[in-house]
């Protein structure tokens, strides 16, 4: 009979419940460590055989992981496997009788030697025996694979603390908790050894709570208030703060990252609406929302009309504001903190924006690079000399009112925030404090704006810069940066890129391709590579620099394409084949090929296009092929009509490139499939003339040279795996 209050298993599966409960955890580190915690177990659990298929859920609260498996094997499954032993020479002699060895061979195995068979392997024969593997039970495997991969976790930092062992983890570990079908799965981590008890929240619940099964787990977390799932949490925070916003007419200033942060903040969430002095309305509304959201984890609340309201939302670790004592904490923190900002404000004003520039020289960028004032100079240098290879289309929907004295003037500011005390104490707001700086001290709105915004892009969402000036800017600023750093070996590698080079590269290419800008890569690279070399000249700058950027940018601009833009890997990777150095030629010929790629012809003359790129590859060792066709070497009509088509459409589509009429060229191209179907239907490429063979390679090669200048056709993945016909 099964106990009361604990599940009835079956004989071959039974759910797994393992919590960690630990001292809190950084808001910000908890999701990807359940995600970590999720792969960790599903690898370890399908290596030995125990997942069955079932699905493995992960939480992560401030205080705790949990895991659950509905479905995990009580036992791993009996395994035989064939074990090889000694020569059959040396295991039976010449009458066939059973050695020594083939005895040992056998005991060793637990089988008899009438069990012993002759297997024939590369090296001759040998004696084998098949022997089964009993499987361990779950409760022996799990002891082993927990602790593993708690252990396993890769936290940014980790912590020691008196216990056994000496343990080591993001935050001491205070209980562990590990049910399998209603019994406790024993094993030790972190000087603990786990059990049925968890803890509900740490001033609201109670602690030394038994626990069976995770459907009571939940129950008795939540009459605790604990919300396990992230998700039941994200609802409530959710459903409360419109309630209250709308409650005042309201509505909330859209944030979902601090939306995820306050997920995670609390165990047992619960919204309150406090309120400020209507006076710091008068301070810039970015500051407000920072100081807000930053600093005081609050959501800012806007007037229907537009604007934001003298209130806030924020979200308490508890169930309740009793007599609305915390609401009154919350109000005095935020109105000593927007007091600072507005003497930070009154403050910086007394001097102008560029007054500032001075100062910089004595503010560190990079130990090997210098001083943010050397920075501003390289930037104002960069600016200068991209300008004359720019280009703008006359459509652009920014400020196409693109002056040196404009751009020199925004790079000359974009940095002076940095030495204000609003920065200091809000380093968030950088850039946007010096375009409202700017803006208030009367500087253009061009040059303004470019400052606030020289920072932009911060991520694949994130605004691009207003203006055509900004856009130079922060292009000039990433540039700088990338070329800086690699010059000085701070190269991304893995998970660390401490400058947000990766970040800085993908900016790069989406206020190109975005604003349609074009520019050389090649020339952009090594004009910030000269800007560099002439403001830090006794830097020494590595062989292959400009490459080793120009590498690090076509990746970022391979991953922009493919995770923004939506392109097919292979469409990618044939359009970059033919070019990559000007990203706005790149992005047309990526949609011309898009589009083509779904008409009749192409997908056909595609894998004729591979076809002959094997032919020529096979061919370079032993064929030397002329650079030119010879007419007077064809020996068949196939050959001679592809060589008349070809021509044909090459006239035709070096017209339509000229005008980038992508869509147009790639069309008259794929017009050649009838040609090249026949070609390969009834030419032999290999022919036994070797004149005649040389000259069906040129025809080729001509052919793959001349119609890859769009997009490399060979590299598109197609249906057609027939065997070229050589």
């Amino acid at each position: 009979m099964t106990p009361k209050g604990h599940p009835r298993r079956s004989a071959a599966q039974a759910e797994l419940l393992v919590e960690l409960g630990c001292e809190e955890i950084p808001a910000w580190m908890i999701e990807r460590a359940a995600d970590e915690w999720k792969a960790s177990l599903q690898k370890y659990l399908s290596e030995a055989s125990l997942l069955q298929g079932s699905s493995v859920e992960t939480f992560g609260g401030p205080r705790r992981l949990t895991a659950m498996i509905p479905s995990l094997r009580l036992k791993q499954p009996d395994v035989a496997r064939q074990v090889t032993g000694p020569a059959k020479a040396a295991a039976y002699d010449a009458a066939g009788n059973p050695t020594r060895a083939a005895e040992g061979f056998a005991a060793s195995k637990g089988v008899g030697v009438k069990d012993l068979f002759v297997v024939k392997l590369p090296k001759g024969e040998f004696i084998a025996a098949r022997q089964i593997v009993l499987g361990r039970s779950a409760a022996s495997v799990l002891a082993e694979i927990l602790p593993r991969a708690f252990s396993e976790l890769a936290w940014p930092k980790t912590m020691r603390w008196p216990a056994p062992g000496n343990p080591r983890f993001i935050r001491p570990v205070r209980w562990l908790l590990a049910i399998l079908g209603g019994r406790v799965v024993s094993f030790e981590f972190a000087g603990l050894r786990s059990g049925n008890v968890t803890r509900g929240h740490h001033t609201l619940g109670k602690s030394g709570i038994p626990v069976h099964d995770s459907k009571q787990y939940r129950t008795v977390l939540n009459r605790n208030f604990v919300l396990v799932d992230p998700a039941g949490r994200r609802r409530k925070i959710e459903r409360e703060l419109s309630s209250l916003a709308a409650r005042k007419g309201l509505r909330i200033h859209a944030d979902l990252d601090l939306l995820g942060r306050v997920v995670y903040l609390n165990e047992y969430p619960t919204a309150i609406l406090g309120g400020f002095d209507p006076a710091f309305l008068a301070l810039p509304e970015e500051i407000l929302i920072t100081v807000m959201r930053d600093h005081q984890k609050y959501f800012a609340l806007e007037k229907k009309t537009g604007g934001l309201a003298p209130h806030f939302l924020a979200v308490i670790n508890s169930d309740r504001d009793r007599a609305g004592k915390m609401r009154a904490g919350h109000e005095r923190v935020l109105r000593a903190r927007f007091a600072d900002a507005q003497f930070f404000w009154n403050s910086d004003q007394k001097c102008r924006l560029a007054d500032n520039l001075p100062r910089l020289d004595s503010v560190t960028y990079e130990v090997s690079l210098g001083s943010y004032g050397l920075k501003v100079k390289r930037l104002r240098r960069l600016c200068e000399a991209l300008l004359p290879h720019l280009a703008v289309p006359e459509s652009s929907s920014v400020s196409v009112e693109l002056k040196l004295e404009l751009l020199d003037r925004a790079a000359s500011l974009a940095k002076c925030d940095l030495v204000t005390e609003m920065v200091r104490e809000f380093p968030e707001l950088q850039g946007i404090v010096g375009g409202l700086y700017a803006r208030a001290q009367g500087e253009s709105k061009l040059v303004a704006d470019s400052v606030y915004d020289h920072y932009r892009p911060t991520s694949l969402d994130d605004d691009l810069p207003r203006n055509l000036v900004g856009s130079v800017v922060a292009i000039a600023d990433k540039l700088d940066t990338l070329v800086g750093c690699f010059a000085v070996g701070k190269i991304p590698s893995g998970s660390s890129d401490p400058f947000a080079l990766r970040r800085a590269a993908a900016g790069i290419v989406r206020i190109i391709v975005e604003r349609r800008l074009t520019i050389s890569l090649n020339a952009a690279i090594q004009s910030a590579i000269s800007s560099l070399a002439a403001v830090n000249p006794k830097l020494p700058l590595p062989t292959g620099l400009r490459d080793q950027v120009r590498d690090f940018l076509e990746d970022r601009a391979r991953f922009y394409f493919e995770e923004r833009r939506n392109f097919a890997f292979d469409e990618v990777k044939a359009a970059m084949a033919a070019g990559s150095d000007d990203l706005v030629d790149l992005a047309d010929r990526l949609a011309a090929l898009r589009h083509v790629r779904s008409t009749e012809n192409f997908p056909p003359l595609a894998a004729a296009f591979k076809r002959i790129r094997n032919i020529l590859a096979k061919s370079a060792a032993t064929e030397l092929i002329p650079d030119h066709v010879d007419l007077s070497k064809f020996a068949a009509e196939e050959e001679r009509a592809l060589h008349r088509h070809a021509e044909d459409a090459a006239r035709a589509s070096a017209q339509l490139k000229k005008e980038r009429q992508y869509n147009e060229a790639l069309e008259r191209i794929a017009q050649l499939r009838p040609a090249v179907d026949r070609f390969f239907d009834k030419v032999l490429v290999m022919a036994e003339d070797l004149a005649v063979r040389a000259n069906r390679l040129a025809l080729l090669r001509g052919l793959l040279r001349e119609f890859s200048t769009i997009a490399d056709f060979s590299e598109i993945v197609t249906d057609s795996t027939a065997p070229p016909k050589t």
